[in-house]
């Protein structure tokens, strides 16, 4: 299985392949053909050396956590061979950072890069965005029963809701859903007069939201209000959950849309953020004509964890620069491609916690979670409540790791929780006007771990530290 995920990766070098032949890079264009070939002989042999067997949840745990990690040390590869990178770690980091679209980045020099070197980290970040392994289940129709647990592990969110019986069939339809949002973006992009290069890489790390860009001074390089309006509009689409769209198909499908209890509490957060920093902005008098879409696409980017930017908001005020911080914990809808802990299980969080609290007056009293006028299931809540007893713990330790090497606290604290929850910049050193190349081999390996486990949404990789998993 883990030489097919190879195999479908040694494919995808073909396209930063062709970009490079377009462009004329002839010495990157062969570094790319020797990727793929190499990518191709390994997975042949792990191809070669595996058997028949059916897949449960154990081997797909296996599957997906693996699957990540060769992908991102196979993803290495071009920035080595090309020369764009000369660590090993360097190169690691970035293509972890493109496949689980974190976004953060360890190039000081982005547009000295090749085109097809550039054109490969976006790419690789919208291969991640909706996911290998769905790819994977959609394209195989003999994972049998595994194809359901893959299906599980791998998409975001406390719940993955099928939305046709067979699991393959429901991949295939988020695939589909994905590539027609990416080439309505990208012809919209072109229409406000980008090339089609800046419209493809753009339309691969806004779908993602993996943040990605050609460009040293990312989307602020484009002086359009047209382009920003567009890709603000994009991100908080690739941030809501995708099912929805497939429900829009149906008659009632606007009504459910507006329905929705997670949809609604997703708007309501960007909006009344966006409102609060610009009242903060108002009263440090800093606020600009162009205020308003530049902070409602901030505030877009970081809760969707896309992580573009149009300003610097690191020279915001203390309390704008808080509540960013804020939404890097919160994240996009279950179902999304976007990282961090999801609207779902806040929601679900919350009015488990008030459950509690009425349940303290009426001990003898059955009470459900409702969310949408329909009952969680109980282990759904204990879920969302196992999320976070993992997910902070992972935030605090990858903090005093990175802290324990002489970063600042709240240069540590926001890169690990950028990294975590697959955002992008954080504050101070690692804000959107910098990056993380300052930092040595042992933190920049703590942060790809982070990257890992906030791609793996926690479980996956705490299951393979648990006796349970390795027992016969």
């Amino acid at each position: 299985m883990l030489g097919r995920i190879l195999l479908v990766l040694s494919a995808a070098q073909v396209v930063p392949a062709a970009c490079c032949l377009i462009y004329g890079e002839t010495r990157d264009l062969l570094a790319f053909l020797a990727v793929g070939a190499l990518t191709a002989l390994a997975g042949g042999a792990l191809y070669a050396l595996g058997g028949a067997g059916e897949t449960y949840q154990r081997e797909g745990i296996l599957i997906v956590s693996l699957g990540w990690l060769l992908a991102s040390a196979f993803g290495a590869l071009p920035y080595l061979f090309t020369g764009t990178l000369t660590s090993p770690v360097d190169a690691l980091f970035e293509a972890a950072s493109g496949f689980t679209t974190t976004g953060a980045t360890v190039l000081t020099d982005i547009e000295a890069a090749g085109r097809g070197v550039l054109f490969w980290r976006c790419f690789s970040q919208w291969l991640g965005g909706m996911g290998i392994i769905v790819l994977f289940v959609a394209l195989l129709p003999e994972l049998g029963p595994g194809a359901r647990f893959l299906y599980k592990l791998e998409v975001p969110g406390p719940t993955a809701e099928a939305l046709r019986p067979r699991i393959r069939d429901t991949a295939g339809v988020l695939w589909r859903i994905y590539l027609i949002l990416s080439a309505a973006e990208t012809l919209l992009l072109l229409l406000c007069g980008l090339d089609l290069y800046d419209a493809l890489t753009h339309t691969f790390s806004t779908m993602s939201t993996g943040g990605f860009s050609p460009r040293a001074a990312s989307v602020a390089a484009f002086d359009s209000i047209w382009v920003h309006l567009v890709i603000l509009f994009f991100m908080i689409l690739a941030g809501a959950n995708f099912s929805l769209y497939y429900g829009m198909r149906r008659s009632a499908g606007w009504k459910n849309l507006l329905r929705d209890t997670e949809l609604r509490v997703y708007l309501l957060i960007m909006a009344g953020v966006t409102l609060l920093i610009l009242v903060d902005l108002a009263r440090h008098d800093v606020l600009a004509w162009r205020a308003p879409l530049d902070v409602a696409f901030q505030v877009a980017s970081i809760m969707t964890t896309t992580g573009f930017a149009t300003v610097d908001f690191e020279h915001w005020p203390q309390l704008s620069r808080g509540l960013m911080i804020a939404l890097m914990f919160v994240g996009g809808c279950a179902g999304s491609t976007s990282g961090s802990m999801k609207v779902m299980r806040m929601v679900i969080g919350l009015k488990a916690a008030l459950r509690e609290v009425r349940l303290l007056f009426a001990p003898n009293r059955v009470m459900r979670v409702i969310v949408g006028g329909k009952a969680v299931p109980e282990e759904v809540v204990h879920s969302v409540a196992g999320f976070f007893i993992l997910f902070f713990p992972c935030w605090g330790i990858g903090t005093l790791l990175v802290l324990s090497t002489g970063s600042g606290l709240i240069t540590s604290a926001t890169a690990a929780i950028t990294t975590l929850g697959n955002v992008g910049p954080g504050l101070e050193a690692v804000g959107p006007a910098e990056n993380f190349a300052f930092y040595g081999s042992w933190e920049k390996l703590v942060l790809v771990a982070l990257m890992w486990i906030g791609r793996l949404e926690v479980y996956s990789l705490a299951a393979l530290f648990t006796t349970a998993f390795w027992r016969r």
